[in-house]
């Protein structure tokens, strides 16, 4: 995307991002959680220069309001289902690694393998998995999963509206949230430390599945490790949903090798696998109007230019 242009080739290492939980009034308003806040990341910290350059890089960018959809991709949502969505290549020099989605009738995955000097970069899903301007039909939320395969550097799964610092990790920036699996800290737009999330996983080993689910009514984003729904990691973000487009989020740093699944496998997470919550199921309708699908839209890789 054109905004990453300007400071594509600026940066590397760790840095991190808060924490939120909410009231219950409508809409809910997440507030920094209750938890230890760590100053500092457990294992690393990025730069303080990308810290700050990431600061600026926010306040000449301010967050895209929502967009519809290109037609051709509502028509191959509406024919494919989940296996629409995709990993968008990043245009930074900091990922040196392969993306590849070759379904060939099999299940429908994303596949990213990175090398040992791939620098800190998140990479963002190629369309939203929360469109503002869609209706969710009465639908309970959004969820998808990484099958981690290797992971000899750092590897995020969180969420993103655009347009994102890609040189910074998921959560340590506005509108961001994201697990850590180095350290296992969540963050949200929190710069620092982040916080403690969960002691249910104790290492990352070759097989995991992580997955990560957002529920509409109440604005909670969670965790899942190998099928089990860890706590809620915060609540009452990215309200009220109209406002924005939301991105499946994950960083990568180092040598790593994993599987983005959007619902074209199945879900370890059994619950993820009904259709309330698979991210297709949200798009095609606008909000407050007839069907989406016979307008003729521009791409949204053009409206977000």
């Amino acid at each position: 995307m054109s905004f990453f242009k300007h400071l594509k080739d600026k940066f590397s290492e760790h840095h991190h991002s808060s924490s939120s939980t909410s009231s219950h009034s409508a809409p809910p308003q997440w507030t920094p959680a209750p938890e230890i806040s760590h100053a500092y990341g457990k294992w690393n910290e990025a730069p303080g220069e990308e810290y700050d350059a990431a600061e600026q890089f926010c306040k000449e960018y301010p967050p895209q309001l929502p967009q519809l959809l290109p037609s051709n991709a509502v028509e191959r949502i509406g024919e494919i289902g989940c296996k629409a969505w995709g990993i968008e290549y990043p245009i930074s020099p900091r990922f040196i690694g392969n993306i590849k989605s070759d379904f060939k009738g099999g299940p429908g995955v994303t596949t990213v393998q990175t090398g040992s000097d791939c620098k800190d970069v998140t990479l963002l899903s190629d369309l939203p998995i929360m469109a503002g301007l869609y209706d969710i039909h009465g639908k309970t939320g959004v969820y998808f999963e990484i099958l981690i395969r290797k992971m000899e550097g750092i590897i995020a799964i969180g969420t993103s509206c655009r347009p994102y610092p890609a040189w910074r990790l998921p959560g340590w920036n506005r509108l961001s949230a994201g697990f850590h699996l180095d350290d296992f800290r969540k963050f949200f737009e929190d710069g620092d430390g982040g916080r403690d999330y969960t002691d249910a996983i104790g290492r990352i080993n070759d097989g995991d599945t992580i997955g990560c689910g957002y529920e509409f009514a109440t604005g909670v984003l969670f965790y899942t490790y190998n099928g089990m729904r860890l706590p809620n990691a915060f609540t009452g973000i990215y309200m009220p949903r109209q406002k924005y487009d939301v991105f499946a989020a994950i960083g990568v740093e180092g040598g790593c090798d994993f599987q983005v699944n959007f619902g074209g496998d199945h879900f370890r997470w059994k619950e993820g696998n009904e259709w309330a919550w698979r991210v297709e199921g949200h798009v095609g309708k606008l909000n407050g109007s007839s069907s989406a699908f016979d307008e003729d839209l521009p791409s949204y890789e053009t409206q977000v230019r």
